[in-house]
C-alpha cells in the first residue's frame, strides 16, 4: 500500500497540474482579452476577405459595407457574384458536374448572433447561398438537403434552371471516356468561395458555396455547407472559412478549430497553421490542398494551407489586393 506521504505528494502534483492547465486557459483568454482591448469601442475596421482571387466578389461584398450595410448582407452578396459565373468552373452556374453529369450544389452562411444555414446536394438552382439564408431565417433547421432543399426553394420562389453549361458538358463526356477520378490540387487555382466579413458595427459574418469536386461520386458532399468544417462564426472571438480537399477538413472540423484556437489567444495566422497542422500529423496530405483563412475582432487576418498556391482576397478602405498564403509545403 503507498504510504500516506506519497499519497499527499501525488495529490500535490496533481493539484499542481490542474492549476496549470487552468492558468494556461485564462492565459489564452487573457491574450484574447487583450486583442479586444485595443478595438476603439465606437470605431471598427471594416474588412472583407474571400478565398482565391475573387475581387469582384470582394468588391461587391465592400459596397455594402462601406454604405453602412451589415456583414451578412454583404458575405451573400459577395459569393452570389461567384455563382452566378459561368467561367468559374466549381461554383454554382457552370460548375463542373458529378460523374453522372448532374450539377450539384453546396452552401452555407452564419450571422453575428449565431445563426446559420445551409444547403447540400441541391440541384437546378443559381444561388444556393440564398436558398442557404432562406433556411437560417425560415426553418428551425440548419440544413437542408437534396429534394427536401430543391422543394423548399421552389417554395421560397426560387426558379429550376439548368446549371450544367455547354463547356462543362464537353468536359465531362471527354472525362467519361475513361472516368479517371483524381482530386486536383489548385484546380483552376479556384475550388470553393468562402468568405469572411466585418462591418461598421464590428459584426462578422460568413459564407461559403461550391460546386463540390468535378466528378465526384453521386451524393457526395464536402465540407462546405457544414457548419463547423467549411464555416465557422463567433461574433465575440471572430470567424473561419476552408477550401481544399473536403473530406481533410470534415474529419478534423476545421473551421470551428481555428475559431477555438483564437479563442485560446492565438493570431489568425498562428490558428490557421495549427489547424493545417492538425491534418499533416493524422492525415495523408502529400496529395492533397486544404487551406484556412481567418478574421479575430481585432481587424486581424490570417490564413495557412498544407501545399503552396493558396491566395486570397482582401478588401479594407477601398483597396482590394490578392494575398499569398504561407504553406507547409
Amino acid at each position: 500500500m503507498p504510504s500516506r506521504r506519497k499519497f499527499i505528494r501525488g495529490s500535490i502534483l496533481s493539484s499542481f497540474a490542474v492549476a496549470m492547465t487552468g492558468l494556461k486557459s485564462c492565459v489564452g483568454i487573457e491574450a484574447q482579452e487583450e486583442r479586444n482591448k485595443n478595438i476603439p469601442l465606437t470605431k471598427f475596421n471594416p474588412i472583407v476577405i474571400s478565398t482565391w482571387n475573387n475581387k469582384t466578389a470582394n468588391k461587391t461584398a465592400w459596397n455594402i459595407i462601406q454604405k453602412g450595410g451589415k456583414a451578412i448582407d454583404a458575405v451573400e452578396q459577395g459569393v452570389k457574384t461567384v455563382e452566378a459565373d459561368p467561367k468559374d468552373r466549381s461554383v454554382g452556374y457552370g460548375g463542373r458536374p458529378d460523374r453522372d453529369g448532374n450539377v450539384t450544389l453546396d452552401a452555407c452562411i452564419m450571422d453575428e448572433a449565431g445563426n446559420a444555414g445551409a444547403v447540400c446536394f441541391l440541384q437546378n438552382i443559381k444561388h444556393p447561398i440564398s436558398v442557404a439564408r432562406k433556411v437560417m431565417e425560415k426553418t428551425p433547421h440548419v440544413i437542408l438537403a437534396g429534394a427536401g432543399a430543391l422543394k423548399f426553394a421552389l417554395g421560397e420562389g426560387f426558379q429550376k434552371e439548368d446549371l450544367l453549361t455547354d463547356v462543362s458538358r464537353k468536359d465531362w463526356e471527354e472525362w467519361s471516356k475513361n472516368a479517371d477520378y483524381k482530386p486536383q490540387i489548385n484546380i483552376e487555382n479556384h475550388d470553393t468561395i468562402g468568405m469572411l466579413a466585418m462591418d461598421q458595427a464590428g459584426n462578422i459574418s460568413g459564407a461559403c458555396t461550391t460546386s463540390g469536386l468535378a466528378y465526384k461520386m453521386q451524393g457526395r458532399v464536402g465540407d462546405s455547407p457544414i457548419i463547423g468544417a467549411g464555416l465557422y462564426v463567433d461574433n465575440e472571438v471572430g470567424g473561419a472559412t476552408a477550401t481544399g480537399m473536403g473530406e481533410a477538413i470534415l474529419k478534423s472540423v476545421g473551421s470551428f478549430l481555428v475559431v477555438e484556437l483564437m479563442r485560446q489567444g492565438k493570431s489568425p495566422n498562428e490558428a490557421c497553421k495549427e489547424a493545417v497542422m492538425r491534418i499533416i500529423k493524422k492525415q495523408k496530405y502529400a496529395d492533397l490542398q486544404v487551406g484556412y483563412l481567418a478574421i479575430n475582432k481585432a481587424g486581424e487576418m490570417g490564413s495557412f494551407s498544407i501545399q503552396p498556391g493558396f491566395t486570397y482576397a482582401t478588401t479594407r478602405e477601398t483597396k482590394t489586393q490578392i494575398q499569398h498564403s504561407s504553406s507547409y509545403l
